[in-house]
């Protein structure tokens, strides 16, 4: 797969980066790069890393994932201690909010090099990553909170999008760093703006998609072919990623995972583990998201139903009522 021309952020009106000017130069540079964490998004953002031409050493508790990430150029670590040792960069890809205090707390801050650039692409919630980059800036080092967009089909074909928290100056590091892995790079602004910016997009993402699926399911019921519903509504006031990008009948969009009977892509489970993120935020900021709410307990509904494993569009097959169709 040819990756797309990569986006130029733009910090203010007409006013570039300052990372664009020597991006093209910094990003060639071979950088030691310790990759933690290699599930389903950081096996092919570790690969990408390679593919660019970094040393990158990587580490994960599943010894299967470690296997897939030698076979793709990395070097195996045996411990985290191990892989961040003499690195220039590292990444982080964790499931939640406590592994990556944990791992940062305990392994990273301290062992790694001072001069080392702290990456944390997990998606976990804004308390936690603004009390990782207090410990990390406390002891020296620049960090950035970096969650991602785009699931496993943008993390193999290193075309992410990157919302990033960091102090301002650190900013022309971080852009290059993630550059192997990205097609778009945006400051969202300081510690914990990344992961809000995240947080809120898969809001939207997540009701978009029931609303997505609940039109779907009605075009059957009235009669009209959902694919020719597709040809209309991505083409009309409708359109919506959710409608374009990732259609959750089969057909219309041919790397949408429909056509997969909706195997890999983003799972349910991640998913709700967003929602979940979003709705804390909400109610410890005192904000109203009705429609978040509701969101929330539909995919809550679907995975408790067993199909947390399967991609979030698959949920057009509860509301359809054909859930014997789809396997667990």
């Amino acid at each position: 797969m040819t990756k797309p021309p990569r986006l130029r952020w733009r910090s203010g009106a007409g006013e570039a980066n300052p990372a664009a000017k020597s991006h093209r130069e910094t990003a060639a540079m071979t950088r030691k790069i310790a990759f933690i964490g290699l599930g389903n998004m950081g096996g092919g953002m570790a690969a990408n890393q390679a593919k660019a031409g970094h040393e990158v050493r990587a580490f994960d508790l599943s010894p299967a994932a470690l296997e897939r990430a030698v076979a793709a150029g990395c070097v195996a670590a045996g411990s985290v201690a191990e892989a961040v040792q003499d690195a220039d960069v590292v990444i982080t890809m964790l499931p939640a909010g406590p592994h990556v205090l944990s791992v940062y707390s305990e392994q990273i801050i301290g062992t790694a090099p001072k001069t080392a650039l702290l990456l944390d692409c997990s998606t976990i919630d804004v308390d936690t990553a603004r009390k990782v980059a207090g410990l990390a800036k406390a002891a020296g080092y620049a960090f950035a909170d970096a969650p991602v967009s785009g699931g496993t089909v943008a993390a193999d074909a290193g075309t992410l999008a990157f919302m990033v928290g960091c102090d301002e100056a650190d900013f022309a590091r971080v852009e290059p760093a993630l550059e192997p892995m990205s097609r778009v790079t945006m400051r969202a602004g300081d510690h914990g703006a990344g992961q809000a910016a995240k947080i809120c997009n898969n809001m939207i993402l997540g009701i978009t998609m029931i609303g997505t699926c609940e039109a779907v399911a009605l075009a059957e019921k009235l009669g009209l072919d959902p694919v020719k519903f597709f040809d209309i509504a991505s083409k009309s006031s409708g359109q919506s990623w959710s409608v374009s990008s990732y259609y959750p009948w089969p057909g219309p969009v041919p790397t949408a995972p429909s056509n997969r009977n909706y195997d890999g892509g983003f799972a349910t489970a991640m998913m709700l583990k967003d929602l979940k993120l979003a709705q804390d935020a909400a109610a410890k900021s005192g904000a109203s998201t009705p429609l978040g709410a509701q969101s929330e307990a539909l995919f809550q509904l679907f995975d408790r139903l067993g199909y947390g494993g399967r991609d979030f569009s698959a949920i057009l097959q509860l509301l359809r009522g054909q859930l014997d169709q789809l396997p667990k």
